[in-house]
């Protein structure tokens, strides 16, 4: 099956399910990708900000998993699958919007206080804030900046009742970054 194909039937799957803010899975992804577009990201970035949480569309635990005190690591799960298709323009954002968070609630004031109460539990199961040599060594990473963006998107793209683009506006950006279908 081509990978346009699978990522539809991924949200077509379980994108109705809850985020835990209030939106869909679908509807983060939605504004993610709009948000990233709006501020005028690269093709890449806006793929990535669409799909950076296709992680959780993945598994097949349920979607309080959060509440049982479980870090699925969606991040790694959703760029190794993501990886069979793309470049790491698109998946190392993706594998390090986590890590991006984590950064932002070490070294940004005011920052983790912003975080809703989901956020907030996912960032203690996934670590917690950086510590300094954390946060230098993600500071390195080839794709921090993308990252940091990313993360922003991911922390706005939980608007309840946006009315966006529909999935289909994003598929021609997606199969333009394809490296393989």
């Amino acid at each position: 099956m081509p990978a346009l194909e699978l990522i539809h039937a991924a949200f077509a799957r379980r994108g109705h399910e809850g985020y835990g803010e209030g939106v869909s899975q679908l509807d983060h992804a939605l504004q993610c990708g709009a948000f990233a577009e709006r501020d005028g990201a690269t093709p890449a970035l806006v793929a990535a900000a669409f799909l950076h949480d296709i992680g959780h569309l993945l598994h097949d635990l349920p979607q309080d998993v959060a509440d049982s005190g479980l870090d699925t690591q969606h991040e790694s799960t959703g760029s190794a699958w993501l990886s069979q298709y793309f470049g790491p323009e698109v998946t190392e954002p993706v594998r390090l919007h986590v890590a991006a968070k984590r950064y932002l609630a070490a070294v940004e004031p005011g920052y983790f206080d912003q975080l809703s109460d989901a956020s907030k539990l996912s960032l203690k199961l996934q670590g917690g804030p950086m510590g300094g040599a954390q946060t230098k060594a993600f500071e390195a990473e080839p794709f921090f900046t993308e990252a940091v963006r990313l993360r922003r998107w991911d922390e706005e793209g939980k608007i309840v009742g946006y009315q966006g683009p529909g999935a289909a506006h994003f598929d021609a950006t997606v199969r333009a970054c394809l490296k393989v279908d």
